[in-house]
């Protein structure tokens, strides 16, 4: 079980290395965000109607079976990535590795990383403990909580069509605005979770501006540094890697703290991210829209109005 969680680990990360450089050779420059929001839908998508079905197939026909489901769509959607995919020429200015790794020589790239790192270990150092949390603080029944985080991934799939549309021309201003949100929802939670309304209020507001950040997160990597796979693929590490920070705090919170400890400590990650987005608030005038620099390694694509439903759906492919 663990070596079959590595495959799976590595083959996600390269997934949506390839999947986002795909995403922006298909798209045009001024909607690049929208598409990577569709983009990014499958997965919000994915987690809305993936927990339900893999419990209610592991509570019919056992856990292998959820896997054996899994294993079928994971064949299902390569098949219609094969076929729906186009074929595209090498990337211009793509060459070896040593090519590919020049751009980590900016400190800068490393800052924007950073900050993906901290939204998601913010968002996730809840998420990861929501059933104990409603369980035990606020008191639902445990068959509640499933429906529960339904309601939190259909907010997911809002956040992140909302932000798709923000995120190419407020990057910057979209993340901070999105990491203050969630300091006070997740600060709230704390502070109200023995209460069932509010409770289940906040961590809806956690759906709307925590993982869905992810439009604005790449679009801002690929502005910092390039859209080619390796520097995606490595931002997805960065994204696990905030996974891993908020899951393993957030249980260490718990010990020390009881319950309540992973959302204050998801509202402190939420303030450090704030922190790392002051140099670029700092370098450019917050009334002014951001343009997005030019993608010089990707050729753009003749891509017409009367063309672009075909791209878009290309990409949610």
């Amino acid at each position: 079980m663990l070596m079959a969680r590595i495959v799976t680990g590595v083959a996600s990360q390269a997934f949506f290395g390839v999947a986002l450089s795909l995403c922006v050779q298909l798209a045009r420059p001024e909607v690049r965000g929208r598409a990577i929001a569709l983009v990014m839908n499958g997965l919000m998508l994915g987690t809305l109607l993936g927990l339900p079905l893999s419990t209610l197939v592991g509570e019919h026909f056992g856990w292998r079976m959820a896997f054996w489901v899994i294993s079928g769509i994971t064949v299902l959607a390569a098949l219609a990535t094969f076929a729906g995919i186009p074929r595209l020429g090498r990337a211009e200015g793509g060459g070896g590795v040593r090519q590919e790794l020049v751009v980590f020589r900016n400190p800068r790239l490393w800052l924007v990383l950073s900050t993906s790192t901290l939204i998601i270990g913010a968002t996730f150092s809840a998420f990861s403990y929501f059933h104990p949390i409603l369980t035990e603080v606020t008191g639902f029944a445990a068959g509640t909580v499933p429906l529960l985080l339904v309601g939190y991934g259909a907010a997911t799939v809002i956040g992140n069509t909302v932000v798709g549309r923000l995120a190419d021309r407020y990057t910057v201003g979209v993340q901070l605005v999105g990491l203050s949100l969630n300091f006070l929802f997740l600060a709230g939670f704390a502070v109200f979770a023995h209460l069932p309304v509010p409770a289940v209020a906040l961590m809806a507001g956690i759906g709307l501006v925590g993982v869905t950040m992810n439009p604005a997160m790449v679009t801002r990597v690929q502005r910092t540094g390039n859209a080619r796979p390796l520097v995606n693929t490595v931002h997805s590490s960065f994204v696990t890697l905030g996974v891993i920070v908020g899951s393993s705090g957030g249980g260490m919170a718990i010990n020390s703290f009881g319950l309540r400890g992973p959302l204050w400590l998801g509202a402190a990650l939420a303030v450090i991210g704030v922190g790392t987005l002051v140099p670029d608030l700092l370098r450019r005038s917050p009334a002014a829209p951001e343009p997005f620099a030019p993608v010089a390694d990707h050729p753009e694509p003749a891509i017409s109005a009367a063309s672009e439903p075909k791209a878009v759906c290309a990409a949610r492919s």
